[in-house]
């Protein structure tokens, strides 16, 4: 009996585990089917794992000045494009291809032109 419940207790964490790992690694959140154009002024660049953050300060057809939480590239892949943890200054002007969030809030997934070009990567897949 007691084999039987570590095994099975064994395979529930594999289980787990697993999913786990798959759901972080999805960009189902992400519209890669309709990308838009964003521009407007960095807040602030987080040149973190396991990825990278870019807030850009957006104004709106409203008038309205919105933060858009853009999510990148890990640092060590933006380093093999030739990036660094200053690319991105707060105030710098930004401008961007993105793909947006499918619950239509502010923010998205971006990959810096230079580093697909130095550094091909395969398109995201869902």
């Amino acid at each position: 009996m007691s084999l039987y419940w570590t095994t099975l207790s064994s395979l529930a964490f594999i289980t787990m585990a697993g999913s786990a790992a798959m759901a972080h690694h999805s960009f189902a959140m992400f519209d890669t089917a309709h990308p838009i154009e964003i521009s407007g002024t960095v807040k602030e660049f987080r040149f973190v794992a396991p990825h990278s953050i870019l807030i850009v300060e957006v104004k709106g057809e409203d008038g309205v000045v919105r933060e858009w939480i853009l999510e990148s590239l890990s640092p060590s892949l933006l380093i093999r494009g030739g990036m660094t943890a200053r690319s991105f200054r707060p105030g710098d002007p930004f401008k961007g291809t993105i793909s947006p969030l499918h619950s239509g809030e502010s923010g998205g997934s971006y990959f810096p032109p230079q580093v697909e070009r130095n550094n091909p990567l395969p398109p995201p897949t869902r």
